[in-house]
């Protein structure tokens, strides 16, 4: 089964730390980009990060940047999202795609695979 499992979530106080992992199975994941989104209640769908195929390559949307690092680890098949002085609005479901296209240039809907989710919830 070709898919893409996250892990990671939990609940944290702010200023604190979580590291999300995103597995592939069925496929090999360094052949696609990896992005994260999230999406909060009443919310649109935020693209947060994304790493290219080559690691060469790497995006930050500017409500996490200095805060969070993508890397990936493509003989584990997986990438990571550390994630660190936490606040209550980055609270959502966190989700990882993968794309073999560029990931800039790629709309989200277009994206290949897509794992379920992850619950990251932010709060004291």
């Amino acid at each position: 089964q070709l898919q893409l499992v996250e892990s990671g979530g939990g609940l944290v106080q702010p200023g604190g730390s979580l590291r999300l992992s995103c597995a592939a199975s069925g496929f090999t994941l360094g052949d696609y980009a990896i992005g994260w989104f999230r999406q909060a209640p009443g919310k649109e769908r935020e693209g947060i990060s994304a790493i290219s195929r080559t690691d060469r390559r790497s995006y930050y949307a500017d409500s996490v940047k200095g805060r969070f690092a993508i890397s990936r680890d493509n003989a584990k098949n997986t990438v990571y999202l550390q994630m660190n002085r936490l606040k209550p609005e980055d609270t959502a479901v966190y989700y990882c795609a993968a794309t073999s296209g560029d990931f800039y240039t790629t709309p989200p809907d277009d994206w290949k695979f897509w794992g379920q989710g992850t619950q990251v919830t932010v709060s004291s």
